[in-house]
């Protein structure tokens, strides 16, 4: 019966749990404002529902990858998308802050083991020569995510209560469940027993983990602001909550063509490309900084859709460099490699959130462009040092 189920099929039933789990990824940045109103916590307290469920995602992507090798692939994916509906209704249904950020760092542990092995089984469904276009499909449910699920999510937030958000996340992951049920072949290639030395070899390997703090520093930027976008629009820009749902639309919007933009400019020479995006993600940053002190509705929107383009452009490239290279230095170590570079952008994530809190927190919310922006002139000065390395 499993070989009648159509690979396009298959890729469905991911890009459905995709969508799932990457619009509770991002659910808070939009319910923020609520969860300091419910629990009483400060505006960097409530941060912490991005910052560790990306720490969460960090942790979960390499260990539990190396834990599940020997794990039935549709088995796996069933109990992944089990523990991230378990994860949202803890979240939903918290009684305490506490408990919802358990909530969320369960939901975190199924997204970080998704990443890894959805990746492979998108790759093992086509010929080679159909792999990096299985594996686009299985990302357009986390593009899609980003454009509806997060708006959506917010809306419904907004509307009734955040607790209902969960709940809508948690209903979208068990029609992914029965997607996975009924779509995913149970004779899937098995990986088996991942290799341990494999991580001594691409963590001994300077140009892979200079390739990670890239990944971090530069993708991680962008969420000392994006954590706190929701505030930063209705208190600088004067943006009500239901404009405020349109603008993360039109922000999702905009990452998405930044993303299809940057996956087809990185196809050659991957860090030339990566290094003028950033100077571009830094600049926009900046932009962002005077658009706040100015107040200003037009020009803030504008810097939030000029964020927008640029947060995500990167992300084709940075994944594109790391296969690049652990294809030359690693190569028996490639998955490993990538779930190692899954893991760098939700540092990237909880970094950025963190330094977004420090600052929010010490500063004032208006300067969390500033320190995003520091963030990415880091990751160019690294990008520039392995340019002239790889000369």
């Amino acid at each position: 019966m499993d070989k009648k189920i159509s690979p396009n099929f298959t890729l469905l039933a991911l890009a459905i749990n995709a969508f799932a789990i990457g619009s509770t990824e991002f659910i808070s940045v939009g319910l923020l404002p609520m969860i300091v109103d419910s629990f009483k916590v400060s505006l960097d307290q409530a941060g912490l529902t991005v910052s560790l469920y990306a720490l969460g995602v960090t942790i979960g992507a390499p260990l539990l990858t190396i834990l599940t090798g020997k794990w039935n692939r549709k088995v796996l994916m069933l109990a992944i998308m089990i523990t991230f509906i378990l994860g949202n209704l803890i979240a939903a249904f918290a009684p305490t802050f506490s408990i919802l950020l358990i909530g969320r760092i369960v939901s975190s542990l199924a997204h970080g083991i998704f990443m890894s092995v959805s990746t492979v089984i998108a790759a093992d469904l086509v010929d080679e020569s159909r792999r990096a276009s299985a594996i686009s499909i299985m990302f357009t449910g986390l593009t899609v995510a980003t454009v509806t699920g997060v708006p959506l999510g917010t809306y419904i937030g907004q509307q009734t209560s955040w607790n209902m958000s969960f709940i809508f996340i948690a209903v979208i992951g068990l029609i992914g469940l029965l997607a996975s049920l009924f779509l995913v072949p149970a004779n899937l290639p098995i990986p088996g027993k991942v290799d341990l030395l494999g991580i001594k070899r691409i963590f001994t390997n300077k140009p892979l983990v200079i390739s990670f703090l890239i990944t971090a520093l530069g993708y991680g930027g962008t969420f000392a602001v994006y954590t706190y976008i929701s505030p930063i629009l209705e208190r600088y820009f004067g943006y009500s909550n239901s404009a405020i749902v349109i603008i993360l639309v039109v922000y999702g919007i905009m990452v998405a063509i930044g993303n299809t933009i940057g996956g087809k400019l990185a196809n050659k020479n991957t860090l030339n490309v990566l290094f003028k995006m950033f100077i571009a993600l830094a600049i926009s940053l900046g932009f962002m900084y005077f658009a706040i002190l100015s107040t200003n509705m037009i020009i803030g929107t504008i810097s939030v859709l000029l964020l927008g383009l640029f947060a995500f452009m990167n992300v084709p490239g940075l994944q594109l460099y790391v296969v690049q290279l652990a294809e030359r230095f690693v190569p028996k170590d490639i998955t490993l490699a990538s779930a190692f570079n899954i893991a760098a952008f939700n540092i990237g994530i909880s970094l950025g959130s963190t330094v977004g809190a420090k600052t929010t927190s010490t500063f004032g919310l208006q300067f969390t462009p500033l320190m995003g922006m520091v963030l990415v002139i880091i990751a160019v000065i690294l990008v520039s040092f392995a340019k002239k390395k790889n000369q």
